[in-house]
């Protein structure tokens, strides 16, 4: 599989697309709300999906979660338009005559929309270059198989992390990694999860805004082939009340010149000095990321002590209830040290949480901030006390209290943008406002497909 660069596309370029059986290209952004949104176009059509682009209302960005609802804003509504273009660089063919790239928004004379959040992660990714750091991350993603219907699916043969699971949805997980190898996607492992039905993809780390259209193609290969095997993911943090959530992990690591900031250094589990200012900046603003990285309605059903989502705001190395875990190098992550960050959740905007993670990891550098002791076991089984000694914070369960954290996060604000923000708390204030009041079970069942493709 080869990206195409350039644009306009050439004649010639899209003649060897039609060759290969490609009649259609989707392009794809994800909104505040952490939907997935989409165009197509006849292959013909695709030098101008990239340029001029083609045109989408403001309302795509406030888009809400319950298939209805609209977050209008000060300053998105009905008027205007702006402009969908494709990146051809990564275009991808994704089979059975489907072609794929990642979308940005753009206004009528070109220039970016503040509130794009691809936009906004490549505008993170160029203040890292310009500060000589270069930031790779690598995501990680869960699911669960329910039937198409949104209901559960039989799970009498199943363990945790069991063969069972692969031998019993072979044919799916077979045909996941063949379709994600030929349209370009660097599977590193899959298997079952904790959860019945339940599964793990990891993908390979890459360049920030590359790892996050990653993300995204890979959520595409995913629906599609569930749908060929009659089934369909769930993407949602709390897919069944009282049941095992999923999460949507991120790692990444930071080089400069020098080399790695998080192996090879002289500081806590060998970080360099920066490295242990980046790990400090994530971890003291992660109470006012909340809202970006896990501040859906159904965001606190997951974010519990004991759910390995990392509830407390503390560092630990291997440490799976540690809001941030560290990852030593070595033999057994020959790649060398990395950070992973636990409260991210599938209804968050992949581009988004990876501006905010490495946002903060770059003011916590540019101020020399200090890290907090290490946390060596579960934060559960300290007292309350000793947490406040410790200087380890509980992160908000409600959505209330997530929303209000963001709205008047100086910081966030700072590194995102104020659109980027405000359209984040608009879908989120719009979700609390009107499904604020329901049990557990409903909001669980009324969000279990909201972020499925």
């Amino acid at each position: 599989m080869t990206a195409m660069t350039g644009t306009p596309l050439a004649a010639a370029a899209i003649a060897e697309l039609e060759a290969q059986g490609v009649d259609t290209v989707v392009g794809t952004v994800v909104n505040p709300a952490g939907l997935t949104l989409a165009k197509t176009v006849p292959i013909r059509r695709t030098s101008a999906f990239a340029e001029p682009g083609l045109g989408a209302s403001p309302s795509w960005h406030a888009f809400a979660i319950d298939q209805s609802g609209i977050a209008f804003t000060r300053d998105v509504g009905v008027v205007g338009d702006q402009r969908l273009r494709i990146d051809l660089a990564a275009l991808r063919f994704v089979g059975d005559g489907l072609a794929w790239a990642p979308a940005a928004f753009f206004s009528q004379d070109g220039a970016p929309i503040p509130a794009c959040a691809r936009g906004t992660l490549s505008r993170i990714e160029a203040a890292l270059t310009e500060a000589g750091i270069e930031a790779i991350v690598g995501h990680e993603v869960e699911f669960l198989l329910v039937a198409p219907d949104g209901g559960r699916l039989p799970s009498t043969l199943w363990a945790q992390y069991g063969l069972a699971g692969v031998l019993e949805h072979e044919a799916f997980v077979r045909e996941v990694t063949r379709s994600a190898a030929a349209a370009g996607i660097a599977i590193e492992q899959f298997h079952p999860e904790y959860g019945a039905n339940q599964f793990e993809l990891s993908l390979a780390p890459q360049p920030p805004v590359a790892a996050a259209d990653q993300l995204v193609l890979l959520r595409l290969v995913l629906g599609r082939v569930a749908r060929r095997h009659g089934v369909r993911v769930s993407l949602s943090p709390a897919p069944f009340a009282g049941g095992v959530g999923s999460g949507a992990h991120q790692h990444f690591s930071l080089t400069m010149p020098e080399g790695p900031l998080f192996s090879g250094g002289t500081g806590a589990q060998g970080m360099t000095a920066a490295g242990e200012s980046a790990v400090a900046g994530v971890v003291a603003g992660l109470r006012e990321a909340q809202g970006v990285l896990c501040g859906s309605i159904v965001s606190g059903l997951r974010m519990q002590p004991g759910n390995w989502a990392g509830a407390y705001a503390c560092w630990g190395t291997e440490n799976r209830e540690a809001a941030v875990r560290f990852i030593t190098g070595g033999p057994g992550n020959p790649r060398g040290g990395n950070v992973e960050v636990k409260i991210v959740d599938p209804s968050a905007n992949p581009y988004l949480a990876s501006a905010a993670i490495l946002g903060l990891a770059l003011d916590g550098i540019s101020r020399q901030a200090a890290l907090p002791p290490e946390i060596t076991i579960d934060p559960a089984a300290l007292s309350e006390s000793d947490r406040h000694r410790e200087g380890i914070t509980c992160l908000h369960r409600g959505q209330a209290e997530v929303i209000a954290a963001l709205d008047s996060s100086e910081l966030m604000r700072r590194i995102l943008g104020d659109p980027a923000v405000d359209m984040v708390v608009a879908v989120r204030r719009l979700e609390h406002e009107r499904y604020g009041d329901l049990y557990t079970e409903q909001l669980a069942d009324r969000f279990r497909m909201a972020w499925s493709v």
